[in-house]
């Protein structure tokens, strides 16, 4: 990205060189600030670590799946005789349903060796199966954790996208407002300048006779009101550019902030469509479904229902069948075979179940609880994005009055400060008429910037992401 002149970076301490002179004002646009918050703001970044951990978690997640090689070697030696040297290893593949294969080799001897763990010379070997018959088939701990690993990476995109739209929001309403305080200064600094011009002819028509006394008094009265006036403008435009300086960041994490000479883009209004990427947005046929919030919420559902049915599986016996064959010569294919082979049957089962029960109904209960959030939750954003169409329409019309009224209190100004110098009107009803054009302009500027607002709630409601 291009980085512009207008920023000091406050960690470092690099500052422009000065020539003795005012730098002519360089605009920074919306468009420009959104761009460096989106890639540079650390609230951005620490966003994206949402979607970094959903992959950790699904990498975790397979590793229920990783094959295993297991050893396991014992030995004891007693009054210089070996009472045994038992070995066993094994290679186990755990499958997606309740069904796991094994390979492994047995080595045994010495000389108080238990009998049923005699084996040949070159150990005895055994290739088999390990299954869950009820319990575990078809849905089991480690199939629900990748399962939901996936969904929760899915659901994480989704809730980026809302996070990232937020901090946007955040930082558009600020450029807003410092547009607008912005606007203000420059409304008072103008009419101060209309202020001191009045004075200093009123003065000198004052020294030629022309005009009373008092009338000076009036005019310099007025000119210090714009003076306060311009300096409470001024200090809230401050205030606001270093509110906007919190959004404004480089790489590596380096703060910085704006020049005295950086002002906002007074077109923003023309343009705010195509930054937040509102220009094509149809609001009659915005299909709500494809929301990131109730894309969220779906995939939080699928993944409370693989809870569900986790929670339900719990509620059978948990039996697991093992077969294995036997053989002393590994090499040989054909020595696996039904005449020789290890087989057990192991079935656990409690007998009330009330741990098993009451999970089940939690799970029941939090399923029923996000499906009345899913129907809330699509009720409220079709009724604030209707809310919103019929505001930024509201605001639309008032800001095109706004505008008129400044254009007709303009012309009333003029034409009873031609009447003035004429003689047929007094100063104190063109300072009125002056305060009231001032009024109108500030309260226009005022509704521009709820304009503004109201174009970014509706931004921020349909969660979209601007390029």
């Amino acid at each position: 990205m291009r980085i512009k002149c207008f920023l000091i970076v406050l960690m470092v301490g690099i500052t422009l060189p000065s020539y003795g002179q005012e730098p002519d004002p360089d605009v920074m646009t919306f468009k420009e600030f959104l761009a460096y918050v989106k890639q540079f703001h650390p609230l951005v970044k620490q966003a994206n670590l949402v979607l970094n951990a959903s992959e950790a978690n699904l990498i975790k997640a397979r590793g229920g799946f990783d094959p295993k090689i297991e050893l396991d070697y014992s030995k004891k030696n007693f009054k210089d005789t070996e009472y045994y040297k038992l070995f066993n290893g094994s290679f186990k593949i755990p499958t997606w349903y309740g069904v796991n294969f094994k390979a492994a080799v047995d080595n045994n001897e010495g000389y108080y060796l238990n009998p049923e763990n005699n084996t040949p010379d070159d150990g005895v070997y055994q290739v088999g199966v390990s299954v869950s018959l009820a319990k575990g088939l078809f849905m089991n701990e480690r199939m629900a954790t990748l399962k939901q690993a996936k969904l929760y990476r899915e659901q994480a995109k989704a809730d980026l996208q809302m996070m990232v739209n937020d901090i946007l929001y955040q930082a558009s309403k600020t450029y807003f407002i410092w547009l607008k305080n912005y606007r203000n200064y420059q409304t008072y600094q103008s009419f101060l300048e209309n202020a001191q011009i009045r004075f200093e002819g009123i003065k000198k028509g004052y020294e030629e006779g022309e005009y009373p006394a008092v009338d000076t008094l009036e005019a310099r009265i007025n000119l210090d009101s714009r003076k306060l006036n311009l300096e409470k403008a001024r200090i809230g435009f401050v205030k606001s550019t270093l509110e906007l300086s919190n959004y404004l960041w480089l790489e590596n994490n380096i703060p910085v902030e704006l020049e005295d000479h950086i002002i906002p883009d007074e077109e923003t209004l023309n343009l705010i469509d195509q930054v937040l990427s509102l220009t094509d947005l149809d609001l009659e046929s915005f299909q709500i479904e494809n929301h990131p919030k109730l894309i969220s919420l779906d995939y939080k559902f699928q993944n409370q229902e693989v809870d569900k049915r986790l929670k339900a599986n719990a509620l059978l016996p948990d039996i697991t069948f093992d077969y294995n064959f036997l053989s002393e010569v590994p090499d040989e294919i054909n020595s696996f075979n039904g005449r020789n082979y290890k087989s057990g049957l192991s079935l656990k089962l409690p007998l009330f179940l009330r741990k098993e029960r009451g999970a089940f109904e939690l799970a029941k209960l939090k399923l029923q609880d996000l499906e009345y959030e899913i129907v809330s939750t699509n009720l409220t954003l079709k009724n604030k994005i209707e809310a919103l169409k019929n505001e930024i329409e509201s605001y639309g019309i008032q800001n095109e009055v706004a505008q008129e009224l400044v254009t007709n209190y303009e012309t009333l100004v003029q034409a009873e400060e031609r009447k003035f110098f004429l003689g047929e009107s007094s100063l104190f009803v063109v300072n009125s008429r002056e305060s009231k054009l001032i009024e109108t302009v500030l309260k226009a500027i005022s509704v521009e910037n709820d304009y503004l607002n109201s174009k970014a709630n509706l931004f921020n409601v349909i969660s979209t992401v601007p390029e």
